[in-house]
């Protein structure tokens, strides 16, 4: 009978009976709450990163703000021209308006000469001359009548310079108030100096308003001959003060009227004609 081949005894350690205490000291963290951990420990450097991105962020808005102010400040160059744009249109409006005061006056000269001319040969032509001059507005005319003034709005420009249009009189106010007045007996009218006859047109021109070509500015004011009395009674009777009324209480355009004992209007002067003939 064979042997059975020897074995070399197992080491046993000195505290193999306290495995467990053993393993506990070892390994104070379960695995699982060690995962936990170094998920923490992770989160906890991720506001670096946030940080980070915010201030890219911050850095590119930066940029982007002063990129757009460059774009939008005009360069000296156009700054330069836009000024030379305006001494042009201030000096060629001057021009103008003195070339105006020379018509008058020649127009002025050319009646006076007419005038003195048919007095004493033609009277009563002279008298049909006068009346048809007072009529279609180019001879000046003074007396009493009525006073319109409509004005914009307070707000019609915000602070930033943007235009409110319905906040601003307009072409179709000022042709509303005009109808209205020779309806109600106006004998001559004027708005803002600018004498209207039989010819004027009144538009509007961007947010201007143009009275025979002539730009004109809030406030407008409209000067009508005729017996006072007789015209604000019925101009306040008209359709016009209805729609004057809304144009105040929706849009804050407002709205005077008063009776004057003496108004001066200027002649319109002599008008231009295209297919009229003289009688035989």
């Amino acid at each position: 009978m064979s042997t059975p081949p020897r074995t070399t005894p197992r080491t046993r350690r000195p505290d193999e009976s306290m495995t467990l205490i053993t393993e506990v000291m070892n390994h104070p963290l379960d695995p699982g709450y060690a995962e936990a951990a170094a998920r923490r420990d992770t989160r906890t450097r991720r506001p670096a990163g946030h940080l980070a991105y915010g201030l890219v962020a911050v850095a590119l808005g930066t940029l982007a703000t002063v990129a757009v102010i460059s774009l939008r400040a005009p360069s000296p160059a156009v700054v330069a021209a836009r000024d030379v744009l305006v001494k042009q249109i201030t000096a060629r409006q001057a021009h103008a308006d003195q070339l105006t005061r020379d018509i008058t006056d020649a127009s002025d000269t050319i009646a006076a000469l007419q005038s003195q001319a048919l007095a004493e040969r033609y009277p009563g032509l002279l008298k049909t001359i006068e009346d048809d001059s007072v009529a279609s507005g180019a001879a000046a005319v003074t007396g009493p009548g009525l006073v319109v003034t409509l004005t914009d709005a307070d707000d019609a420009v915000d602070t930033d310079g943007t235009v409110d249009a319905d906040k601003r009189v307009q072409d179709s106010d000022l042709q509303l108030v005009v109808n209205a007045l020779w309806a109600s007996g106006a004998e001559a009218i004027s708005i803002n100096g600018q004498r209207l006859t039989a010819t004027t047109a009144i538009r509007s021109a961007g947010s201007a308003v143009l009275v025979d070509f002539v730009g004109l500015a809030s406030p407008y004011t409209v000067d009508a001959i005729g017996d006072p009395d007789d015209l604000h009674d019925r101009f306040a009777a008209s359709t016009a003060t209805d729609q004057l009324d809304v144009l105040q209480e929706s849009y804050g355009i407002r709205t005077t009227t008063k009776t004057a004992d003496h108004l001066a209007l200027a002649g319109g002067g002599a008008s231009t004609l295209y297919s009229a003939t003289p009688l035989d």
